[in-house]
């Protein structure tokens, strides 16, 4: 089964730990990020597509993506 994630936060360090620590989980990132104005916080927000394999799992839509 192949899962899918979009991480987003704001433009600080603390999205590029979020992107850490799921490389370091075994995430593999999928695509180029993202970049964008949010107006209404009046902040850069960035994002960044992941994926990860998982062998002997079948999908359900209640899997919880983060707990791999």
């Amino acid at each position: 089964m192949r899962l899918y994630r979009f991480l987003t936060g704001p433009d600080d360090s603390s999205f590029c730990h979020k992107v850490t620590a799921a490389l370091n989980k075994g995430w593999l990132l999928h695509g180029t990020p993202t970049y964008a104005y949010d107006p209404e916080a009046k902040v850069m927000r960035c994002g960044q597509a992941v994926y990860k394999e998982v062998d002997g799992v079948d999908y359900t839509p209640e899997i919880k993506l983060g707990s791999y």
